[in-house]
Protein backbone atom coordinates (compact mmCIF):
# COMPACT_ATOMS: atom_id res chain seq x y z
CA UNK A 1 0.00 0.00 0.00
CA UNK A 2 1.83 2.78 1.10
CA UNK A 3 5.41 1.97 0.49
CA UNK A 4 4.14 0.78 -3.11
CA UNK A 5 2.11 4.35 -3.32
CA UNK A 6 2.66 6.89 -5.86
CA UNK A 7 1.27 10.52 -5.53
CA UNK A 8 -0.68 11.12 -8.73
CA UNK A 9 0.30 14.84 -10.86
CA UNK A 10 -0.62 17.66 -8.58
CA UNK A 11 -2.70 19.74 -11.61
CA UNK A 12 -1.61 23.65 -12.33
CA UNK A 13 -3.49 26.09 -9.82
CA UNK A 14 -6.32 27.10 -12.59
CA UNK A 15 -6.89 23.76 -13.48
CA UNK A 16 -7.23 22.73 -9.57
CA UNK A 17 -9.38 25.48 -8.87
CA UNK A 18 -11.68 24.37 -11.30
CA UNK A 19 -11.97 20.78 -10.47
CA UNK A 20 -12.38 22.31 -6.87
CA UNK A 21 -15.66 24.29 -7.27
CA UNK A 22 -17.09 21.21 -9.92
CA UNK A 23 -16.35 18.55 -7.17
CA UNK A 24 -17.96 21.19 -4.60
CA UNK A 25 -20.94 21.44 -6.63
CA UNK A 26 -20.85 18.12 -7.08
CA UNK A 27 -21.10 16.88 -3.39
CA UNK A 28 -23.94 19.70 -2.66
CA UNK A 29 -26.03 18.27 -5.18
CA UNK A 30 -25.74 14.92 -4.75
CA UNK A 31 -26.87 14.85 -0.79
CA UNK A 32 -30.61 15.46 -1.81
CA UNK A 33 -30.03 12.30 -3.61
CA UNK A 34 -28.59 10.79 -0.90
CA UNK A 35 -31.53 11.47 1.36
CA UNK A 36 -34.12 10.13 -1.64
CA UNK A 37 -32.23 6.75 -1.52
CA UNK A 38 -31.85 7.03 1.93
CA UNK A 39 -28.13 5.84 1.72
CA UNK A 40 -26.40 6.28 4.44
CA UNK A 41 -22.33 7.42 4.05
CA UNK A 42 -19.76 6.29 6.19
CA UNK A 43 -16.31 8.49 5.26
CA UNK A 44 -13.17 7.45 7.47
CA UNK A 45 -10.62 9.87 7.81
CA UNK A 46 -7.09 7.81 8.89
CA UNK A 47 -3.87 8.89 8.16
CA UNK A 48 -0.28 10.12 9.39
CA UNK A 49 -0.14 12.29 12.88
CA UNK A 50 -0.22 16.22 11.75
CA UNK A 51 -1.40 15.20 7.95
CA UNK A 52 -4.70 17.18 8.05
CA UNK A 53 -7.25 15.02 8.58
CA UNK A 54 -9.68 17.05 10.40
CA UNK A 55 -9.05 20.20 7.74
CA UNK A 56 -9.85 17.61 5.16
CA UNK A 57 -13.34 17.06 7.23
CA UNK A 58 -13.78 20.43 7.46
CA UNK A 59 -13.54 21.38 3.92
CA UNK A 60 -15.94 18.67 2.82
CA UNK A 61 -18.79 19.20 5.17
CA UNK A 62 -18.78 22.75 4.31
CA UNK A 63 -20.34 21.08 0.69
CA UNK A 64 -22.92 19.57 2.88
CA UNK A 65 -26.23 20.86 4.77
CA UNK A 66 -25.33 20.63 8.45
CA UNK A 67 -28.69 18.65 8.91
CA UNK A 68 -27.37 16.11 6.76
CA UNK A 69 -23.87 15.02 8.48
CA UNK A 70 -22.49 14.54 12.03
CA UNK A 71 -18.54 14.29 13.15
CA UNK A 72 -17.13 11.83 15.47
CA UNK A 73 -13.67 12.75 16.57
CA UNK A 74 -12.34 8.76 17.41
CA UNK A 75 -9.56 10.10 19.71
CA UNK A 76 -8.11 7.44 22.20
CA UNK A 77 -10.60 5.38 23.31
CA UNK A 78 -11.89 6.27 26.94
CA UNK A 79 -12.17 4.38 30.04
CA UNK A 80 -15.55 3.87 29.57
CA UNK A 81 -14.56 2.59 25.68
CA UNK A 82 -12.71 0.28 26.55
CA UNK A 83 -15.19 -1.45 29.08
CA UNK A 84 -16.94 -2.51 25.83
CA UNK A 85 -16.05 -4.07 22.27
CA UNK A 86 -13.63 -2.74 20.34
CA UNK A 87 -16.48 -2.19 17.73
CA UNK A 88 -18.79 -0.13 19.95
CA UNK A 89 -17.45 3.01 19.77
CA UNK A 90 -17.31 2.89 15.85
CA UNK A 91 -21.13 1.00 15.67
CA UNK A 92 -22.29 3.70 17.50
CA UNK A 93 -21.72 6.69 15.85
CA UNK A 94 -22.98 4.99 12.48
CA UNK A 95 -24.72 7.11 9.84
CA UNK A 96 -28.52 7.16 9.45
CA UNK A 97 -30.39 6.34 5.92
CA UNK A 98 -29.69 9.19 3.99
CA UNK A 99 -27.47 11.11 6.34
CA UNK A 100 -22.98 11.19 6.19
CA UNK A 101 -20.54 10.58 9.25
CA UNK A 102 -17.04 11.67 9.30
CA UNK A 103 -15.14 9.49 11.35
CA UNK A 104 -11.90 11.33 12.01
CA UNK A 105 -9.77 8.83 12.97
CA UNK A 106 -10.71 5.41 13.38
CA UNK A 107 -10.04 1.43 13.72
CA UNK A 108 -7.16 1.07 11.50
CA UNK A 109 -5.34 4.11 14.20
CA UNK A 110 -6.56 2.19 17.03
CA UNK A 111 -5.53 -0.87 15.85
CA UNK A 112 -2.13 0.10 14.45
CA UNK A 113 -1.34 2.65 17.44
CA UNK A 114 -1.92 -0.62 20.23
CA UNK A 115 0.13 -2.84 18.30
CA UNK A 116 3.32 -0.48 17.93
CA UNK A 117 2.94 0.32 21.74
CA UNK A 118 2.73 -3.30 22.33
CA UNK A 119 -0.45 -3.62 23.66
CA UNK A 120 -1.47 -6.17 21.24
CA UNK A 121 0.01 -9.11 20.68
CA UNK A 122 0.17 -10.65 16.61
CA UNK A 123 -2.52 -13.23 17.83
CA UNK A 124 -4.91 -10.23 18.92
CA UNK A 125 -3.81 -7.98 16.34
CA UNK A 126 -4.38 -10.42 13.75
CA UNK A 127 -8.17 -11.35 15.14
CA UNK A 128 -8.89 -7.83 15.53
CA UNK A 129 -7.93 -7.29 11.72
CA UNK A 130 -10.07 -9.63 10.73
CA UNK A 131 -13.34 -7.89 13.09
CA UNK A 132 -12.48 -4.43 11.21
CA UNK A 133 -12.59 -6.65 8.12
CA UNK A 134 -16.42 -8.39 9.18
CA UNK A 135 -17.19 -4.91 10.53
CA UNK A 136 -16.70 -3.27 7.29
CA UNK A 137 -18.67 -6.15 4.98
CA UNK A 138 -21.33 -6.11 7.57
CA UNK A 139 -21.98 -2.93 6.38
CA UNK A 140 -21.80 -3.07 2.77
CA UNK A 141 -23.48 -5.47 2.56
CA UNK A 142 -26.41 -3.68 4.51
CA UNK A 143 -26.38 -0.73 2.55
CA UNK A 144 -23.94 1.18 3.29
CA UNK A 145 -21.32 3.29 1.58
CA UNK A 146 -17.95 3.06 3.51
CA UNK A 147 -15.36 5.82 2.03
CA UNK A 148 -12.14 5.12 3.61
CA UNK A 149 -9.12 7.96 2.82
CA UNK A 150 -5.26 7.44 4.28
CA UNK A 151 -3.70 10.66 4.27
CA UNK A 152 0.12 10.35 3.34
CA UNK A 153 2.68 12.28 4.10
CA UNK A 154 6.29 11.52 4.19
CA UNK A 155 8.51 11.65 6.80
CA UNK A 156 10.31 15.19 6.48
CA UNK A 157 6.86 17.07 6.18
CA UNK A 158 5.45 15.48 9.39
CA UNK A 159 8.79 16.14 10.90
CA UNK A 160 8.06 20.00 9.69
CA UNK A 161 4.18 20.02 10.52
CA UNK A 162 5.19 18.46 14.50
CA UNK A 163 8.04 21.48 14.67
CA UNK A 164 5.69 24.06 14.02
CA UNK A 165 2.53 22.96 16.25
CA UNK A 166 5.34 22.44 19.37
CA UNK A 167 6.91 26.35 18.63
CA UNK A 168 3.04 27.49 19.47
CA UNK A 169 1.90 27.57 22.85
CA UNK A 170 -1.59 27.23 21.90
CA UNK A 171 -1.22 24.39 19.09
CA UNK A 172 1.55 22.52 21.18
CA UNK A 173 -0.69 20.23 23.33
CA UNK A 174 -1.36 18.92 18.97
CA UNK A 175 1.89 17.17 18.90
CA UNK A 176 1.93 14.41 21.42
CA UNK A 177 4.62 12.31 22.56
CA UNK A 178 3.33 9.31 20.36
CA UNK A 179 3.70 11.68 17.38
CA UNK A 180 6.59 12.28 17.91
CA UNK A 181 7.71 8.41 18.39
CA UNK A 182 5.78 7.75 15.21
CA UNK A 183 7.76 10.28 13.18
CA UNK A 184 11.16 8.61 14.80
CA UNK A 185 10.06 5.26 14.04
CA UNK A 186 8.12 6.02 10.59
CA UNK A 187 9.68 3.19 8.58
CA UNK A 188 8.14 0.70 11.26
CA UNK A 189 5.13 2.81 11.40
CA UNK A 190 4.73 2.56 7.37
CA UNK A 191 5.61 -1.17 7.51
CA UNK A 192 2.07 -1.68 10.21
CA UNK A 193 0.37 0.84 7.87
CA UNK A 194 0.90 -0.89 4.90
CA UNK A 195 0.20 -4.50 6.43
CA UNK A 196 -3.38 -2.79 8.15
CA UNK A 197 -4.46 -1.28 4.85
CA UNK A 198 -3.60 -4.22 3.04
CA UNK A 199 -5.48 -6.39 5.11
CA UNK A 200 -8.51 -4.18 5.20
CA UNK A 201 -8.69 -3.65 1.59
CA UNK A 202 -11.56 -4.76 -0.03
CA UNK A 203 -13.63 -4.25 -3.01
CA UNK A 204 -16.82 -3.47 -1.65
CA UNK A 205 -14.94 -0.62 0.80
CA UNK A 206 -11.33 0.31 -0.42
CA UNK A 207 -8.42 2.54 0.48
CA UNK A 208 -7.66 5.81 -1.25
CA UNK A 209 -4.42 7.09 -0.74
CA UNK A 210 -4.05 10.30 -0.17
CA UNK A 211 -1.34 12.93 -1.03
CA UNK A 212 -2.13 15.31 2.06
CA UNK A 213 1.58 17.45 1.53
CA UNK A 214 -1.15 20.17 0.34
CA UNK A 215 -4.17 21.59 1.62
CA UNK A 216 -6.22 22.28 -1.89
CA UNK A 217 -4.94 19.47 -3.45
CA UNK A 218 -6.57 16.96 -0.67
CA UNK A 219 -9.56 17.94 -0.91
CA UNK A 220 -9.72 17.93 -4.46
CA UNK A 221 -8.57 14.59 -4.04
CA UNK A 222 -11.29 13.44 -1.26
CA UNK A 223 -14.14 15.15 -2.88
CA UNK A 224 -13.65 13.59 -6.69
CA UNK A 225 -13.21 10.37 -5.18
CA UNK A 226 -16.11 10.71 -2.90
CA UNK A 227 -18.66 11.82 -5.33
CA UNK A 228 -17.47 9.35 -7.55
CA UNK A 229 -18.26 7.01 -4.84
CA UNK A 230 -21.43 7.99 -4.11
CA UNK A 231 -22.93 7.94 -7.87
CA UNK A 232 -21.50 4.20 -8.07
CA UNK A 233 -23.29 3.14 -4.81
CA UNK A 234 -26.38 5.01 -6.07
CA UNK A 235 -26.41 2.87 -8.83
CA UNK A 236 -25.44 -0.17 -7.11
CA UNK A 237 -28.33 -0.02 -4.32
CA UNK A 238 -30.67 -2.14 -5.87
CA UNK A 239 -28.17 -5.03 -6.20
CA UNK A 240 -28.60 -8.35 -3.71
CA UNK A 241 -25.27 -9.55 -1.79
CA UNK A 242 -24.08 -12.89 -1.98
CA UNK A 243 -24.66 -15.04 0.61
CA UNK A 244 -21.60 -16.40 2.86
CA UNK A 245 -21.23 -19.43 4.23
CA UNK A 246 -21.13 -20.90 7.62
CA UNK A 247 -17.69 -20.89 9.28
CA UNK A 248 -18.59 -20.91 12.92
CA UNK A 249 -19.01 -25.05 14.58
CA UNK A 250 -22.54 -25.35 14.79
CA UNK A 251 -24.23 -27.50 17.95
CA UNK A 252 -27.21 -29.85 17.03
CA UNK A 253 -30.52 -28.81 18.05
CA UNK A 254 -33.46 -30.66 18.06
CA UNK A 255 -36.69 -29.24 15.86
CA UNK A 256 -39.10 -27.67 18.02
CA UNK A 257 -41.20 -31.24 17.20
CA UNK A 258 -39.16 -33.21 19.09
CA UNK A 259 -38.66 -31.34 22.37
CA UNK A 260 -40.85 -33.53 24.69
CA UNK A 261 -43.01 -31.17 27.46
CA UNK A 262 -44.73 -33.77 29.23
CA UNK A 263 -43.39 -34.51 32.26
CA UNK A 264 -41.32 -31.57 32.94
CA UNK A 265 -43.13 -30.01 36.34
CA UNK A 266 -41.74 -29.01 39.51
CA UNK A 267 -43.52 -29.60 43.09
CA UNK A 268 -43.92 -26.23 44.46
CA UNK A 269 -41.79 -27.37 47.62
CA UNK A 270 -38.82 -28.59 45.55
CA UNK A 271 -39.42 -25.04 43.46
CA UNK A 272 -38.89 -22.91 46.19
CA UNK A 273 -35.85 -25.08 47.36
CA UNK A 274 -34.44 -24.58 44.38
CA UNK A 275 -34.97 -21.02 43.99
CA UNK A 276 -33.71 -19.98 46.70
CA UNK A 277 -30.43 -21.92 46.37
CA UNK A 278 -29.99 -20.95 42.84
CA UNK A 279 -30.63 -17.40 43.77
CA UNK A 280 -28.20 -16.95 46.57
CA UNK A 281 -25.48 -18.85 44.16
CA UNK A 282 -25.73 -16.59 40.99
CA UNK A 283 -25.71 -13.69 43.94
CA UNK A 284 -22.39 -14.72 44.39
CA UNK A 285 -21.47 -15.20 40.83
CA UNK A 286 -22.70 -11.75 39.67
CA UNK A 287 -20.16 -9.93 42.77
CA UNK A 288 -17.34 -12.28 41.12
CA UNK A 289 -18.05 -11.21 37.74
CA UNK A 290 -17.87 -7.67 39.02
CA UNK A 291 -14.46 -8.05 40.34
CA UNK A 292 -12.88 -10.30 37.42
CA UNK A 293 -15.04 -7.72 34.80
CA UNK A 294 -16.48 -10.44 32.68
CA UNK A 295 -19.51 -8.85 30.82
CA UNK A 296 -22.35 -11.53 30.73
CA UNK A 297 -25.29 -11.01 27.81
CA UNK A 298 -28.69 -13.24 28.36
CA UNK A 299 -31.07 -13.51 25.29
CA UNK A 300 -34.75 -14.91 25.48
CA UNK A 301 -36.77 -15.41 22.95
CA UNK A 302 -39.78 -17.69 22.66
CA UNK A 303 -43.39 -17.97 22.04
CA UNK A 304 -45.94 -15.12 22.56
CA UNK A 305 -47.04 -15.96 26.67
CA UNK A 306 -44.28 -18.53 27.21
CA UNK A 307 -43.33 -17.19 30.05
CA UNK A 308 -39.85 -14.91 29.10
CA UNK A 309 -40.90 -12.31 31.83
CA UNK A 310 -41.44 -14.41 34.67
CA UNK A 311 -38.28 -16.38 33.96
CA UNK A 312 -36.36 -12.84 33.58
CA UNK A 313 -37.99 -11.95 37.16
CA UNK A 314 -36.63 -14.65 38.73
CA UNK A 315 -33.15 -14.18 36.95
CA UNK A 316 -32.60 -10.94 37.95
CA UNK A 317 -34.22 -11.35 41.69
CA UNK A 318 -30.88 -12.89 42.36
CA UNK A 319 -28.44 -9.71 40.90
CA UNK A 320 -27.32 -6.80 42.10
CA UNK A 321 -29.34 -3.86 40.36
CA UNK A 322 -26.27 -1.91 39.97
CA UNK A 323 -24.96 -4.55 37.78
CA UNK A 324 -27.54 -5.59 35.02
CA UNK A 325 -29.90 -4.09 32.90
CA UNK A 326 -32.83 -5.86 31.25
CA UNK A 327 -33.71 -4.31 27.28
CA UNK A 328 -37.53 -4.99 26.71
CA UNK A 329 -37.44 -5.05 22.58
CA UNK A 330 -40.14 -4.16 20.89
CA UNK A 331 -40.27 -2.72 16.81
CA UNK A 332 -37.43 -0.72 16.22
CA UNK A 333 -38.19 3.33 16.55
CA UNK A 334 -37.53 5.36 13.35
CA UNK A 335 -33.61 6.59 14.31
CA UNK A 336 -32.53 2.72 14.96
CA UNK A 337 -34.68 1.33 11.53
CA UNK A 338 -32.64 3.98 9.50
CA UNK A 339 -29.47 2.58 10.90
CA UNK A 340 -27.88 -1.47 10.20
CA UNK A 341 -30.76 -3.75 12.35
CA UNK A 342 -28.06 -4.85 14.90
CA UNK A 343 -27.02 -0.98 15.84
CA UNK A 344 -29.62 -0.60 18.55
CA UNK A 345 -27.98 -4.10 20.10
CA UNK A 346 -24.26 -2.80 20.08
CA UNK A 347 -25.22 0.04 22.08
CA UNK A 348 -27.30 -1.60 24.41
CA UNK A 349 -24.53 -3.75 25.28
CA UNK A 350 -22.61 -4.21 29.26
CA UNK A 351 -19.79 -2.94 30.43
CA UNK A 352 -17.35 -5.56 31.10
CA UNK A 353 -18.44 -6.94 34.63
CA UNK A 354 -22.40 -5.73 34.15
CA UNK A 355 -25.00 -7.95 32.59
CA UNK A 356 -27.54 -7.16 30.02
CA UNK A 357 -30.87 -9.08 30.06
CA UNK A 358 -32.44 -9.22 26.27
CA UNK A 359 -35.95 -9.89 26.28
CA UNK A 360 -36.14 -10.42 22.39
CA UNK A 361 -33.62 -9.78 20.12
CA UNK A 362 -31.52 -9.30 17.01
CA UNK A 363 -32.97 -12.74 16.19
CA UNK A 364 -36.27 -11.32 15.23
CA UNK A 365 -34.25 -10.46 12.05
CA UNK A 366 -34.91 -13.67 11.21
CA UNK A 367 -38.57 -14.64 12.72
CA UNK A 368 -40.60 -11.18 12.65
CA UNK A 369 -38.95 -9.17 9.94
CA UNK A 370 -38.99 -12.46 7.65
CA UNK A 371 -42.33 -13.55 8.15
CA UNK A 372 -43.50 -9.75 7.78
CA UNK A 373 -41.90 -9.01 5.42
CA UNK A 374 -39.75 -6.09 7.19
CA UNK A 375 -36.75 -7.10 5.21
CA UNK A 376 -35.67 -8.70 1.72
CA UNK A 377 -35.27 -12.61 1.62
CA UNK A 378 -31.46 -11.76 0.65
CA UNK A 379 -31.39 -9.48 4.30
CA UNK A 380 -32.43 -12.43 6.45
CA UNK A 381 -30.76 -15.25 4.80
CA UNK A 382 -27.61 -13.16 4.98
CA UNK A 383 -28.35 -12.49 8.71
CA UNK A 384 -27.58 -15.74 9.92
CA UNK A 385 -23.96 -15.49 9.93
CA UNK A 386 -23.96 -12.09 10.66
CA UNK A 387 -25.67 -12.84 13.63
CA UNK A 388 -23.14 -15.36 14.18
CA UNK A 389 -20.01 -13.02 14.01
CA UNK A 390 -22.13 -10.32 16.57
CA UNK A 391 -21.97 -13.29 18.98
CA UNK A 392 -18.40 -14.19 18.05
CA UNK A 393 -17.36 -10.73 18.81
CA UNK A 394 -19.14 -10.62 22.12
CA UNK A 395 -17.32 -14.23 22.83
CA UNK A 396 -14.00 -13.02 21.70
CA UNK A 397 -14.35 -9.84 23.33
CA UNK A 398 -14.49 -12.15 26.46
CA UNK A 399 -18.66 -12.06 26.99
CA UNK A 400 -20.55 -14.72 28.11
CA UNK A 401 -23.24 -15.08 26.03
CA UNK A 402 -26.24 -17.17 27.25
CA UNK A 403 -29.53 -17.93 24.63
CA UNK A 404 -32.74 -19.06 25.92
CA UNK A 405 -35.20 -20.65 23.29
CA UNK A 406 -38.59 -20.60 25.59
CA UNK A 407 -41.20 -23.24 24.44
CA UNK A 408 -44.54 -24.22 24.92
CA UNK A 409 -47.33 -25.90 22.77
CA UNK A 410 -50.16 -24.30 21.07
CA UNK A 411 -52.78 -25.21 23.14
CA UNK A 412 -51.00 -24.18 26.10
CA UNK A 413 -50.72 -20.63 24.63
CA UNK A 414 -54.04 -20.45 23.96
CA UNK A 415 -54.68 -20.80 27.72
CA UNK A 416 -52.72 -18.43 28.26
CA UNK A 417 -54.07 -15.77 26.04
CA UNK A 418 -57.82 -16.37 27.31
CA UNK A 419 -56.55 -16.15 30.84
CA UNK A 420 -55.04 -12.56 30.25
CA UNK A 421 -58.15 -11.95 28.12
CA UNK A 422 -60.42 -12.62 30.64
CA UNK A 423 -58.22 -10.77 34.01
CA UNK A 424 -58.38 -7.11 33.79
CA UNK A 425 -55.30 -7.14 35.78
CA UNK A 426 -53.80 -8.80 32.81
CA UNK A 427 -55.44 -7.61 29.77
CA UNK A 428 -52.44 -5.07 28.84
CA UNK A 429 -50.70 -8.49 28.23
CA UNK A 430 -52.92 -9.37 25.09
CA UNK A 431 -53.14 -7.53 21.97
CA UNK A 432 -54.66 -8.19 18.21
CA UNK A 433 -51.01 -9.14 17.08
CA UNK A 434 -50.76 -11.72 19.84
CA UNK A 435 -53.93 -13.12 18.36
CA UNK A 436 -52.35 -12.59 14.59
CA UNK A 437 -49.31 -14.19 15.33
CA UNK A 438 -50.91 -17.31 16.74
CA UNK A 439 -52.56 -17.59 13.46
CA UNK A 440 -48.91 -17.99 11.87
CA UNK A 441 -47.65 -20.14 14.56
CA UNK A 442 -46.66 -23.25 12.07
CA UNK A 443 -44.51 -20.56 9.10
CA UNK A 444 -42.97 -19.13 12.69
CA UNK A 445 -41.94 -22.87 14.11
CA UNK A 446 -40.35 -23.24 10.35
CA UNK A 447 -38.26 -20.02 11.20
CA UNK A 448 -37.56 -20.90 14.83
CA UNK A 449 -36.38 -24.04 13.89
CA UNK A 450 -33.99 -22.96 10.85
CA UNK A 451 -32.59 -20.38 13.20
CA UNK A 452 -32.22 -22.89 15.94
CA UNK A 453 -29.93 -24.82 13.48
CA UNK A 454 -27.94 -22.07 11.86
CA UNK A 455 -27.33 -19.93 15.12
CA UNK A 456 -26.26 -22.44 17.73
CA UNK A 457 -22.84 -22.04 17.64
CA UNK A 458 -20.16 -23.81 19.75
CA UNK A 459 -19.31 -20.09 21.44
CA UNK A 460 -23.00 -19.03 21.76
CA UNK A 461 -25.77 -22.32 22.05
CA UNK A 462 -29.08 -22.00 22.61
CA UNK A 463 -31.27 -23.60 25.43
CA UNK A 464 -34.64 -24.67 25.13
CA UNK A 465 -36.68 -24.24 28.27
CA UNK A 466 -39.96 -26.73 28.54
CA UNK A 467 -42.48 -23.90 29.66
CA UNK A 468 -45.78 -25.60 30.09
CA UNK A 469 -44.64 -25.50 34.26
CA UNK A 470 -43.42 -22.15 34.32
CA UNK A 471 -41.68 -23.20 37.77
CA UNK A 472 -39.21 -25.93 35.80
CA UNK A 473 -38.36 -23.39 32.77
CA UNK A 474 -37.33 -21.09 35.86
CA UNK A 475 -35.32 -23.19 37.54
CA UNK A 476 -33.76 -24.37 34.66
CA UNK A 477 -32.59 -20.99 33.36
CA UNK A 478 -31.25 -20.32 36.75
CA UNK A 479 -29.17 -23.39 36.77
CA UNK A 480 -28.00 -23.33 33.32
CA UNK A 481 -26.80 -19.41 33.58
CA UNK A 482 -25.28 -20.84 37.03
CA UNK A 483 -23.07 -23.32 35.43
CA UNK A 484 -22.38 -21.31 32.36
CA UNK A 485 -20.97 -18.24 34.48
CA UNK A 486 -19.47 -20.83 37.17
CA UNK A 487 -17.42 -22.45 33.99
CA UNK A 488 -16.50 -19.28 32.96
CA UNK A 489 -14.90 -18.19 35.75
CA UNK A 490 -12.92 -21.24 36.54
Amino acid sequence: MLKHWQASERPEKAVLDARLDKARTGLYELQLKIKEAKLPVLVLLEGWSAAGKGSVIGRLIKNIDPRFFRVAAMARPTEEDLRRPFLYRFMKDIPGAGSFAFYDGGWIEQTATEFLRGQLYEQDYAARLESIQRFERQLTDNGYLVMKFFLHIDREEQERRLDTLRADKDTAWRATDFDLWQNTHYKKCRKVFDHALAMTNTPAAPWYILDASDPKWTELQALETLVQGIHVALQNQAKSVPLLPNTFPLVTMPLLSQVTLEGKTLKEEDYRRQLKALQKQLGELHNRLYRRRVPVVIAYEGWDAAGKGGNIKRLTEALDPRGYEVHPIASPEPYAKARHYLWRFWTRLPKDGHIAIFDRTWYGRVMVERLEGFCSENDWQRAYNEINEFERELTDWGAVVIKFWVQIDKQTQLLRFNERQNDPAKQWKITEEDWRNREKWDVYETAVNEMLQKTSTANAPWHILESVDKKYARIKALQITADTLEKALR
